[in-house]
C-alpha cells in the first residue's frame, strides 16, 4: 500500500477511469436512422411494389366466361378491359358480373393498384348451402310462429303424395300381400340413425323424433336414398308424467289450441315427410276430444296418420274416415321384447297377417340388433311371395277399402 492510498480522502477511487468514446448517444441515433432511411429509398428503388405494401389477399382465379364446374371450384374472375366499349364498366363503378355467376355466388371487386382496373372476381358459394333446401317444395310450406309447417298447394299438390316413394311392382306382385315396417326414434342415437340408413332397404320407412340435431339433414338424406319418411309425435301415455314422451307433449288436459300449437312446433322441427305417427300416447289416442282436433289438422295438411298401435282403445281410424284421412295403424312392435328369437317371432307375425289381409304394417326402435334383423329378413321376404313397401302404399289402400 502506498502512501498516496492512506492520505487520499474517503469514498474517492483513485483507479484508473475507463476512455471515453470518440462519440456520443446523439450520435449514434442519428447514425441508426440514417441507415434506416438508406434502407426505405433502396425498396422503393429496387423492388417493384405498385400497392406500396398494402395487406393484400392471394387467390385462384379463371376467366369468368368459364363458370366453375361445381360449387366448390374455386372463384372466377372478369377481367376488365383497358379499351372502353358498351359494355365495359367505368373506372369508377364495377359492374358485377350476375350473369355468370352460379346460385350462391358473391361477387367481389378488385381493383389494380399499378393499372386502376377493376377486376370482378366471383367467389362460388359452398355447395352445402343450397343443398338442404333442394328436395323441399316451397309450395308446401306454410309459415307459423314456430317456423315452416306442411301445407296443401294452391294447385292441390299434398306433401303425402309429392314426398312418396311409391314402388312400382311387376305384373306378377301387384296383388302380392303387402308389409310395410316403420323404423322410429330416427335422429336422437347417432349410431341407430347411421345404422338405418345404410343397412334399410328404400321401402322402409323411416320415422323421426321431434328431438334430434340436423333433422333436415337426416331426412333429406333418407329421401335421397328413396325412403319414405315420418315426423313421431309424441302424445300422452296413460302414465304421464311418470312416463314423459319429451317437451311439447301433446296432453288431454290441454286446450285444441293449445294442442295444434304444440303440433305445430312438432311439424316445423324438419319438412319433407308424408305424415305424423303417434309416440307412446295411449291416452292421448282413446280421447276423441283431444285426438279429433289433431287429426283434423293433420288432414287438412295433406299429410297421412299413422297409429303406433299404443293403445287398442284409440279412436284414430274412426276419426280419419270422418275427415277423408288416410290412415294406418300398426299390428305388430317388432322390437316390443329386443331379443333376436323374439323379434323373427313377430316377423313372422307380420307374414301371416299380411297373407290373411292382404296388407301388414310393423313398427320398430332403432336398435343395432332390430335394424340388423329387419335387413336380413327384407333380403329373402320376397322370395316367400310377399312386397315390402313404403307406409303410404298401405296406408292409401286402407283409406280406399
Amino acid at each position: 500500500m502506498s502512501s498516496d492510498d492512506l492520505n487520499a480522502p474517503l469514498g474517492q477511487d483513485k483507479r484508473k477511469s475507463l476512455p471515453k468514446l470518440p462519440i456520443g448517444a446523439s450520435q449514434i441515433l442519428a447514425g441508426v436512422l440514417a441507415l434506416f432511411g438508406l434502407a426505405v429509398v433502396a425498396w422503393a428503388i429496387f423492388v417493384n411494389d405498385p400497392l406500396g405494401g398494402e395487406p393484400t389477399a392471394v387467390v385462384a382465379t379463371s376467366p369468368a366466361k368459364t363458370q366453375p364446374k361445381s360449387a366448390g371450384d374455386g372463384p372466377s374472375v372478369q377481367k376488365a378491359s383497358s379499351a372502353p366499349s358498351e359494355n365495359a364498366p367505368s373506372a369508377s363503378a364495377a359492374v358485377p358480373a350476375a350473369d355468370t355467376a352460379p346460385p350462391g355466388s358473391k361477387t367481389i371487386t378488385i381493383i389494380d393498384g399499378s393499372s386502376g382496373k377493376h377486376l370482378n372476381v366471383i367467389v362460388p358459394g359452398k355447395s352445402s348451402d343450397l343443398a338442404p333446401k333442394t328436395l323441399v317444395d316451397q309450395r308446401l310450406l306454410e309459415l307459423t310462429s314456430h317456423g315452416a309447417v306442411p301445407k296443401i298447394a294452391a294447385d292441390g299438390a299434398r306433401p303425402f303424395t309429392l314426398y312418396a316413394h311409391p314402388r312400382k311392382l311387376p305384373a306378377d306382385k301387384t296383388n302380392a300381400p303387402r308389409i310395410a315396417i316403420i323404423v322410429g326414434g330416427l335422429g336422437i342415437s347417432a349410431t341407430g340413425t347411421a345404422d338405418a340408413l345404410s343397412k334399410l332397404p328404400a321401402p322402409v320407412t323411416l320415422a323421426f323424433a321431434p328431438y334430434g340435431a340436423d333433422l333436415d339433414k337426416l331426412a333429406e338424406r333418407a329421401r335421397v336414398e328413396n325412403h319414405e319418411v315420418l315426423l313421431q309425435a309424441p302424445m300422452e301415455p296413460f302414465d304421464y308424467s311418470d312416463n314423459d314422451p319429451g317437451p311439447q307433449t301433446l296432453l288431454t288436459s290441454l286446450t285444441p289450441d293449445q294442442n295444434i300449437d304444440r303440433l305445430h312446433w312438432q311439424m316445423s322441427r324438419f319438412q319433407g315427410y308424408v305424415g305424423i305417427v303417434s309416440y307412446m300416447g295411449a291416452r292421448f289416442t282413446a280421447s276423441e276430444s283431444s285426438l279429433a282436433p289433431v287429426l283434423r289438422d293433420t288432414a287438412k295438411r295433406g299429410l297421412i296418420y299413422v297409429d303406433d298401435g299404443a293403445s287398442s282403445r284409440s279412436v284414430a281410424g274412426q276419426i280419419a274416415a270422418s275427415h277423408n284421412l288416410p290412415f294406418a295403424k300398426t299390428d305388430v312392435v317388432i322390437d316390443a321384447v329386443p331379443t333376436p328369437v323374439e323379434i323373427d317371432r313377430a316377423l313372422a307375425r307380420l307374414e301371416v297377417m299380411a297373407r290373411d289381409r292382404g296388407t301388414a304394417v310393423g313398427i320398430a326402435n332403432a336398435l343395432p340388433g332390430t335394424i340388423s334383423h329387419i335387413a336380413e329378413w327384407a333380403k329373402k321376404v320376397e322370395a316367400r311371395g310377399f312386397v315390402l313397401v313404403p307406409i303410404t302404399m298401405v296406408a292409401v289402400k286402407e283409406k280406399s277399402s
